[in-house]
């Protein structure tokens, strides 16, 4: 039997490093994220009908995002971030405590992968890393599916409070910092400019924000690209100023966490996501828009 790590590397890990590894039996939970934002059905489908071995499914809208309405009335934007307590509790009862290894994957190179490996490093989780090229890589390497669902089984110890290993802004203090930060749009080019909007009622973008689309950290097998790649194409955007005076953003705080898996995997950790995105900004008719 090979040696496997005790320890995930960070922040992706390959196919056939998580195939050694599940084969060896190292303690490893698998989480299936696949979504489709047209269908919100679809990737629990997907998942049911076939996924990584033992692997458990958390669904972006009921499970990544909160959409209780906000108690002061105000639009939280498309998928607003859960309570941390509640989503603390989503994965213990996954079986997840604080100290255990997770995986996560998807169907859409790591589009909502990402946003569950961000959550769990904003929850404190060190222990997360996503799986590069996802289901896709998976079966590259001969990697088996299976369509059982396992059993929930409540985890022990519980998650604590704990402190964010990843920093977030609102609307308040973005606006208030405009011009002063270094704000990262992953939108597609045609919605950062307003030449299109299919989800939001309003085109455009935050005035001063840079366009760096989320697809463009890929390669064309939907893998990450490699850090010298990825540090070179956003040091530009940073503009000399360390990635902690950088700001993530998109539609709704869900592929701005690509962004920030990229920039972690260039060695540039540290920028902040704003949740609410251009979502939430445009609600209020008293922010700024931009376009072209």
């Amino acid at each position: 039997m090979n040696r496997v790590a005790s320890t995930l590397p960070m922040p992706l890990i390959d196919a056939e490093a998580l195939r050694e590894r599940l084969a060896a039996g190292a303690p490893t939970v698998v989480v299936d994220t696949s979504f489709d934002l047209a269908d919100p059905a679809a990737g629990e489908r997907s998942y049911r009908e076939g996924h990584l071995p033992g692997a458990h499914y958390l669904h972006l809208d009921r499970d990544l995002a909160d959409h209780t309405p906000a108690t002061d009335g105000r639009f939280r934007g498309r998928h607003p971030l859960p309570t941390r307590e509640a989503f603390a509790a989503t994965l213990t009862r996954l079986g997840i405590t604080p100290a255990t290894p997770v995986v996560v994957y998807d169907r859409q190179g790591a589009m909502f992968a990402a946003r569950a490996w961000w959550m769990l490093r904003w929850l404190g989780h060190r222990e997360v890393t996503v799986l590069d090229g996802g289901l896709a890589a998976w079966r590259a390497v001969g990697g088996a599916l299976e369509s059982e669902t396992p059993a929930a089984v409540a985890a022990r110890p519980a998650y604590g409070p704990a402190a964010s290993l990843v920093p977030t802004v609102d609307a308040a203090a973005l606006q208030a910092g405009l011009g002063r930060v270094r704000l990262i749009d992953a939108r597609a080019p045609e919605r950062f400019r307003g030449d299109v909007e299919p989800l939001d009622p309003v085109a455009g973008h935050i005035p001063g924000a840079l366009n760096r689309p989320f697809k463009d950290n890929l390669d064309a097998e939907g893998r990450f690209l490699a850090p010298a790649a990825l540090h070179a194409a956003f040091l530009p955007l940073l503009a000399g100023r360390p990635p902690a005076e950088s700001v993530q953003q998109c539609g709704s705080g869900v592929t701005a966490c690509h962004n920030l898996l990229a920039m972690e995997r260039a060695g540039l950790p540290g920028a902040a996501l704003y949740p609410g995105s251009w979502s939430e900004w445009c609600a209020d008719p008293a922010r700024p828009v931009a376009r072209g």
